[in-house]
């Protein structure tokens, strides 16, 4: 029987470097007309690693995660996974990424079943892997019954699902999440946790931006804080967090949290 979800793999890429980091970012650097979106960014994602980018709303996690996958073409900088440069050899790159981006259109005039097998057939997958692999992950991530149901058609949960589905066919190296559990019930979500930690412990490697950090907490060993463009903080969870939770050192290092002085009138009593 196969495994539902599948493995990553070596073998389209004999080439790739050993001993190096699953995703090097260096000085990426990004500015929207007057807006600096992203300031020189430096992280470093450990091979084997489950890792956390967290950040407030416009912080620039989308924007270096975008740059980072080669989605979006920085101002400066570099970009590396397991060693090779995202830019100067895009295709030898995406082969070892898996990426599911946040907010981008999906050809959502196809099935459930027809995307995902597309993906598939678009790495240069052969039909039969395909097939199979396809309907391992759409048990496994519970969307068997619409498997037929065109993407439209599906909520804002299942898209997340089906695209993520799509991410892991070619059994990648590195995953790239940017907020994959936003939308997403209760019961998905723990499916999907299982599923990528079952995939970091085969030997792949996630990044995973989020705003909750009860979840980076419980499911990440490493995490970056970023503001304003900028990494405030980097490391082990236990290193960021120091003795407080990392929601509380989250606060401490990004600021700006408001008090509720003038909105007594919302008291009841």
């Amino acid at each position: 029987m196969s495994s539902p979800v599948p493995s990553p793999s070596d073998q389209d890429n004999p080439q790739q470097p050993s001993g190096t980091a699953a995703l090097s970012i260096r000085g990426l650097a990004k500015r929207f007309g007057d807006k600096i979106a992203v300031n020189g960014v430096d992280l470093e994602v450990p091979a084997g690693s489950f890792f956390g980018l967290v950040g407030p709303n416009g912080a620039g996690k989308t924007t270096t995660l975008s740059m980072a996958t080669g989605l979006l073409r920085p101002d400066h900088g570099q970009a590396l996974v397991h060693g090779v440069d995202v830019w100067e050899k895009p295709l030898e790159a995406k082969r070892l990424m898996g990426v599911l981006p946040d907010g981008v259109r999906l050809f959502d005039r196809l099935s459930g079943e027809q995307l995902v097998t597309y993906a598939g057939l678009l790495r240069g997958m052969d039909r039969e892997t395909v097939t199979e692999r396809t309907g391992d992950l759409l048990r496994a991530l519970d969307l068997t019954n619409d498997a037929g149901t065109l993407v439209v058609d599906y909520s804002a949960g299942m898209t997340k699902k089906i695209a993520l589905a799509s991410a892991l066919i070619h059994a990648p190296k590195l995953l790239v999440l940017d907020e994959p559990f936003e939308s997403v019930d209760p019961v998905s979500a723990a499916n999907i946790r299982d599923i990528l930690s079952s995939y970091v412990h085969s030997g792949g490697s996630v990044i995973v931006s989020s705003h909750v950090m009860d979840l980076v907490q419980r499911m990440c060993d490493h995490v970056a804080v970023i503001a304003g463009g900028t990494v405030l903080a980097a490391g082990t969870i236990d290193e960021v967090r120091g003795d407080a939770t990392l929601e509380d050192r989250f606060v401490e290092l990004v600021g700006g949290r408001n008090t509720s002085e003038g909105l007594s009138w919302l008291r009841t009593s």
